[in-house]
């Protein structure tokens, strides 16, 4: 939600426009829900064009049942809500040393929002999957061309088969209480939660069970991490959210009075939850733990916030870092891939105090 005392409004931060890449004004927003006017967007295609067809999805391949759910069949369904960040597996992408190509996001692709919908599961359940089932593909509506090949491609994306059928991986139909905007999957969309936001494939057209590894565009050549400049040894996919934080205020490079201050910020992870975060005034020199005032859950953001008491002029690097509950710690340097995924290097602001 957005701060009350605030009364000029921030506005998304845009990254391209065709396709439409927007960030959400992170550094304004507080609450745990993003509201849908701030979510972030990131398109590789321009927005489908919907029909009729677009309210059905047929779900086939390796199933016993190939069946087609209408959106009145979804809606009539057992539901699940959840609330589930989404972050975009090129955040902070801007920050990586060297350089990389692609929209250079900065701290605001991601959003959190309460999804509600229907486990895919349950409808792999009414279909019957098969014991040669390895993937599930879900296809979007939104197409396009790509620079690496010729032809058009839709953007699809695979889960392995456990991971589809984990009771929180839901074909959601609600983002925060109302259908799901258009610009961000409706009438229906895929959410997988822990994963980065490349899995949650927007405007879902249709779902195919498969005996083998899926090798579309967008599986098998984007989003994967490829750590050398110039070949692609030891490349591996991208999957689960790293851990990370992001100090939202005070902004980089401000200009502060003497006193205390109070810095504030988010912190997440896809594995298991946020057990601290810790922070530093000194450019890491020491640290000190932060206060977390949202209970640590599973699927969505903390929020912090740490007290700085200043009273020597000068210039400060304040740094935060988060710790999940696996052990997993944001490293002084993020792990640099061509592509520039999975940036969580630890935050760090720069301030003058006067």
């Amino acid at each position: 939600m957005l701060n009350k005392e605030n009364k000029v409004k921030p506005f998304l931060l845009t990254r391209g426009l065709v396709p439409e890449n927007q960030e959400t004004p992170i550094h304004f927003l507080g609450g745990d829900l993003t509201p849908a006017s701030y979510f972030y967007r990131r398109n590789h295609f321009r927005y489908p064009l919907l029909t009729h067809e677009s309210y059905y999805i047929p779900i086939s391949g390796c199933v016993r049942t190939p069946t087609i759910f209408s959106f009145k069949d979804i809606l009539s369904l057992p539901s699940k809500t959840l609330n589930v960040l989404l972050e975009c597996s090129g955040e902070k992408r801007a920050f990586f040393h060297p350089k990389v190509f692609g929209e250079q996001w900065e701290d605001g692709a991601l959003s959190q929002a309460r999804w509600k919908g229907v486990p895919l599961r349950t409808l792999i359940e009414y279909t019957g999957a098969t014991d040669k089932a390895m993937e599930v593909v879900v296809e979007g509506y939104d197409f396009g061309t790509r620079t690496d090949r010729p032809g058009l491609f839709s953007f699809a994306r695979s889960l392995p088969i456990d991971k589809a059928l984990h009771p929180d991986t839901l074909i959601a139909y609600e983002l925060n209480g109302k259908p799901i905007p258009f610009k961000h999957g409706y009438p229906l969309r895929l959410i997988v939660p822990q994963w980065y936001a490349m899995a949650s494939v927007k405007w879902v057209k249709k779902i195919t069970l498969i005996n083998s590894h899926f090798k579309g565009p967008f599986q098998d050549t984007d989003y994967i991490y490829y750590p050398h400049r110039t070949n692609d040894a030891g490349r591996y996919p991208v999957t689960t959210m790293r851990v990370n934080s992001t100090i939202q205020q005070p902004l980089n490079l401000a200009v502060l009075g003497q006193g205390v201050h109070k810095i504030r910020g988010i912190a997440w992870t896809g594995q298991g939850i946020v057990s601290r975060v810790e922070i530093s005034v000194d450019n890491g020199r020491t640290w000190d733990n932060a206060t977390l005032h949202t209970h640590p859950k599973p699927y969505v953001w903390v929020s912090w916030t740490y007290n700085w008491d200043v009273h020597e002029k000068g210039e400060y690097t304040v740094l935060s870092r988060a710790i999940d509950s696996a052990g997993n710690m944001q490293p002084k340097q993020a792990e640099w891939n061509r592509k520039g995924y999975g940036y969580n290097a630890v935050s760090d602001v720069k301030v003058k105090i006067e």
